[in-house]
């Protein structure tokens, strides 16, 4: 374990003086300086693991001498995933363990229907914001649990924090409830809305304000520089890991010339981060540091684990892995055969030509020896539905070749098509070079990926999340879902696993692969 001098390791503080840290800020009711230390997560997916070990480096940053300091726990959203209620409680429950004071909306945190949101959430010790949202039904619930922004007052310091969810959370969404009744407002709106609640905050008499962005960090950055009274934005969406605290990177000057830092702990929870900021009497940041640790530095809790099991209630034994791969480094923009055998398995289950699946549904990675329905949870957490449907030969080409171009793409969403049924080739510019169907008698039949064919049909499985065209792979084609299933990949690799009666070798078939 970390020893627990290295969270206030004094190596990284910035300070910041002369006219580039000392604008004037607005006037306030406040006269006193202030110092915070805050405890910060984003992202977390719902990775039971990386939350088990969470809880006890959050418990060391409790146990340090915080004399002084008004202490914060925040949360910029993801944290659960899937529409599965088990894995909302779950999250909600963690987040109630590490005593969280606020979490703002994250696309998977719409996951979940609106109902089920605020069931699980409403007793909540923390609370929920998200500002830039507009609701198209009165009987909805969440406007009653989800604020645009709070007032935190310690030790006599007040703090305006304020919550968005992402401009574009229709599109990282399948088709449920929430993505009917909930809809972000476009960026230049928030934007808007944003220096709006800020100036209303200031005229209260609050001069420290923070907000938990689930923007981007592109966004976050545009926010920095065309706002004004802001201080810190706690980042998350994009999964940048943002270390430290470098000019132009993460540190940006607002529109009134103030210090404004940008913080993001990277993704599924392998890291967390430690933000320690002090305050001038007109609540400009004068120094600061952050601190971003890795997660496996500390053991995993084993109540923590004993309190998840009991909520997910996975512990069949499925099977048995005799040997695997490490796990994929950038999941999105390489071959994943992690993933492989989970295609592998809705192909066969279903009888389908070809399967297809998103490369972020694949979190997780196979480790050798027993295989539970925990573990294949883990790897594909997300509880979304599984469909059986058709698709056109070209509809497939162009699933593929979006998939490839988002290695270009800044975080490279929505990343490479995982297949089941046929291979593809591309360069690590993105473009794909060769597509082949490989039919049921294991023929390879090569496909003009310049040409393809409009009216040649292939039956697909998939999830409903693709099928409704999330992160736009395919277009929207729930309409002409042959059937749906309540069960997700990993019920199918489960069963797949445990008829094949054998310890499972997990490898790199070649079936995607780079030729430059």
């Amino acid at each position: 374990m970390i020893s627990p001098v290295n969270f206030y390791n004094p190596i990284g503080y910035i300070n910041f003086r002369g006219k580039d840290g000392n604008a004037e800020a607005p006037k306030s009711e406040q006269k006193k300086t202030a110092s915070a230390s805050i405890f910060y997560i984003n992202d977390l997916h719902g990775n039971i693991n990386n939350m088990s070990r969470i809880y006890n480096a959050k418990n060391t940053f409790d146990r340090l001498d915080h004399k002084g300091q008004d202490v914060f726990c925040l949360a910029s959203g993801d944290i659960s995933a899937g529409a599965n209620p088990s894995v909302v409680k779950l999250s909600s429950t963690f987040l109630n363990s590490i005593n969280l004071d606020l979490n703002t909306m994250g696309n998977h945190e719409f996951d979940a229907i609106p109902s089920e949101i605020y069931d699980i959430n409403k007793d909540a010790k923390y609370k929920l914001l998200g500002l830039n949202i507009k609701y198209s039904n009165e009987d909805n619930p969440l406007p009653s649990l989800i604020s645009g922004s709070v007032v935190k007052e310690i030790n006599g310091n007040k703090y305006g924090i304020i919550g968005l969810i992402p401009p574009d959370l229709h599109s990282c969404i399948r088709d449920n409830e929430s993505k009917k009744t909930v809809t972000p407002l476009n960026e230049d709106d928030t934007l808007a809305i944003v220096q709006k609640e800020v100036d209303k905050l200031q005229k209260e008499g609050v001069n420290k304000i923070l907000v938990l962005s689930h923007c981007g960090l592109d966004f976050d950055k545009q926010m920095a520089q065309k706002t004004s009274g802001i201080d810190v934005i706690m980042g998350a969406h994009t999964h940048d890991l943002l270390k430290n605290i470098k000019v132009n990177e993460n540190l940006f000057n607002s529109k009134t010339n103030e210090p404004v830092i940008i913080t993001q702990a990277g993704r599924d929870g392998e890291n967390f981060g430690i933000l320690n900021v002090e305050f001038d009497e007109n609540g400009i940041i004068k120094s600061a540091q952050n601190n971003v640790q890795s997660s496996k530095n500390f053991s995993k809790n084993q109540v923590m684990e004993e309190i998840f099991n009991t909520i997910l209630n996975k512990k069949r034994v499925v099977g048995e892995v005799k040997s695997t791969l490490p796990p994929v480094k950038d999941r999105l923009a390489n071959p994943n055969p992690h993933g492989f055998i989970i295609a592998d398995a809705c192909k066969n289950e279903f009888g389908t030509d070809i399967a297809m699946l998103n490369s972020g549904n694949i979190r997780g990675c196979f480790t050798e020896g027993i295989l539970t329905e925990r573990k294949l949870f883990e790897i594909t957490p997300f509880d979304n539905k599984m469909v059986k449907m058709k698709i056109t030969e070209e509809e497939l080409v162009n699933a593929v070749k979006a998939g490839a171009r988002s290695i270009n793409k800044k975080g490279h969403r929505a990343g490479l098509i995982i297949p089941s049924g046929f291979e593809y080739t591309l360069t690590h510019d993105g473009e794909v070079k060769s597509l082949t169907f490989i039919d049921k008698n294991g023929n390879k039949i090569p496909v003009d990926i310049n040409n393809p064919d409009k009216n040649k049909i292939y039956t697909l499985a998939t999830d409903d999340f693709m099928a409704s065209g999330g992160e736009n792979l395919l277009p929207d084609k729930s309409a002409e879902i042959d059937a749906i299933y309540n069960f997700d990949k990993d019920t199918l690799a489960g069963d797949y696993i445990q008829k094949l009666g054998k310890p499972v070798e997990i490898v790199d078939d070649g079936r995607v692969k780079f030729v430059d």
